[in-house]
């Protein structure tokens, strides 16, 4: 049960009933589906369907920008299930990803042969792809652009693994850069930011970088279980002979040194992301950018040194997810939240650590860009009482499987409309 999880965090069940009591709203609305075509809410179910991350913050855009990240974030899956289908021989795979653009302007065009998870949105793309079409140009010309750009490097790395750190930051800048960069650009094109948001590429390649390679530090497990390898040669030779090797409990040293020492290379984008969401004027903008980036650094700060990450899943707590959600809606709560886990981080880097001294170069560095004094990272459980806390600890567990199944009742979903 998600609320026993976080017994020790007060804060958080306060979180988890206001999320369930309707407080989600202040960043996730409900859209009127009553006024949409019949495709456009097809794409809204499928948004649903295969974003766990994504959708709400997607959803909550203003005007019409909401409309187009649907939809570029609806091809960019396409294109992804088509580089993950293990089942698509290699001479078809590859000129897909590269032609994959040109399906966005072919009213038919479908694929019916995968067996991903996903799959619904290459058999029914023509439902996307019409939407894509009725975007406006601006739109349709980023999208279009990074869908290319992105097919082309997901293409080259099919055949060659991610060997130097190099190799790691374009890879991520295939798969999670460029969609960073054609975010930015299409916030710039609603008007709702301004132009130097989309022009500054490094700053936006940072924001997809750091979440990416999030990602693929947190999926160790999953992904050696299924025989894919993201972690680079160039790091994990350093440590084993076999990236496998960190799986086995005699390797756990060379494995938390391998992990330590990717979790710094993510880090070193941190101080981007923050000067990248200082610059943000719109709230929705801000909430859909901030909202992930918050997750990711509280993320890195579960997985640096810990030695659960090799043996099942390493994930944050939903209430801690959803009170991340509830408070990071502007720029001081942001830097608040960084200096918070950057100072968990530092609590955990060992004196032995391999990577340490560059470690706490880069953690005083995000320090510095966070500018919060110490007092602000006092919990706020600090303030409330014993009497307050057992309270609330008895109420949590008397009344939450009631909350869970009135609020559900009374919030609905799109299947519903």
């Amino acid at each position: 049960m998600d609320i026993l999880k976080s017994l020790g965090h007060p804060e958080e069940i306060f979180n988890l009933f206001k999320f369930k009591m309707g407080g989600c709203s202040t960043v996730m609305r409900k859209l009127d589906y009553e006024s949409m075509s019949e495709s456009l809410r097809t794409c809204y179910l499928y948004l649903n369907q295969t974003s766990r991350s994504f959708a709400a913050v997607i959803q909550a855009l203003d005007g019409e920008l909401r409309h187009a990240v649907c939809i570029f974030y609806l091809v960019l899956r396409a294109l992804d299930t088509v580089e993950d289908d293990m089942t698509i021989p290699m001479d078809k795979k590859v000129p897909m990803l590269n032609d994959f653009h040109t399906f966005l302007y072919q009213d038919e065009w479908r694929f019916t042969e995968s067996q991903e998870k996903d799959r619904q949105v290459l058999a029914d793309f023509p439902t996307i792809s019409v939407e894509f079409r009725n975007l406006a140009k601006e739109y349709r010309d980023v999208i279009s652009d990074i869908c290319h750009r992105m097919g082309v490097g997901m293409a080259e790395f099919l055949e060659k693994k991610v060997g130097s750190m190099k190799e790691w930051d374009l890879y991520c800048h295939y798969v999670a850069g460029l969609v960073g960069i054609g975010l930015s650009q299409l916030f710039s094109a609603s008007q709702l930011e301004d132009p130097e948001v989309g022009r500054d590429t490094e700053m936006a390649n940072s924001m997809g970088l750091f979440l990416q390679k999030t990602n693929i530090i947190r999926d160790y497990l999953e992904d050696i279980q299924v025989g894919r390898a993201f972690w680079p040669q160039e790091a994990w030779s350093q440590f084993a002979g076999r990236l496998e090797d960190f799986a086995q409990p005699e390797k756990l040293d060379s494995a938390l040194s391998c992990l330590n020492f990717l979790v710094t290379d993510a880090l070193r984008h941190v101080p981007d992301v923050i000067a990248y969401l200082s610059r943000l004027q719109n709230q929705s903008v801000f909430n859909f950018c901030a909202i992930p980036q918050v997750m990711a650094i509280a993320t890195l700060s579960t997985c640096y040194n810990n030695p659960m990450l090799f043996q099942g899943v390493v994930k944050i707590r939903k209430g801690q997810a959803v009170t991340l959600m509830m408070e990071a809606t502007n720029m001081r709560a942001v830097q608040t939240i960084m200096a918070k886990y950057n100072q968990e981080i530092i609590q955990k880097v060992s004196h032995t650590d391999p990577t340490r001294d560059k470690t706490l170069r880069i953690l005083a560095l995000i320090r510095e860009k966070s500018a919060v004094s110490q007092s602000n990272l006092t919990s706020r459980t600090a303030h409330l009482s014993p009497m307050y806390l057992s309270a609330a600890m008895l109420l949590a567990a008397l009344s939450w499987q009631y909350l869970s199944t009135t609020a559900a009742q009374g919030t609905g979903d799109m299947k519903g409309q």
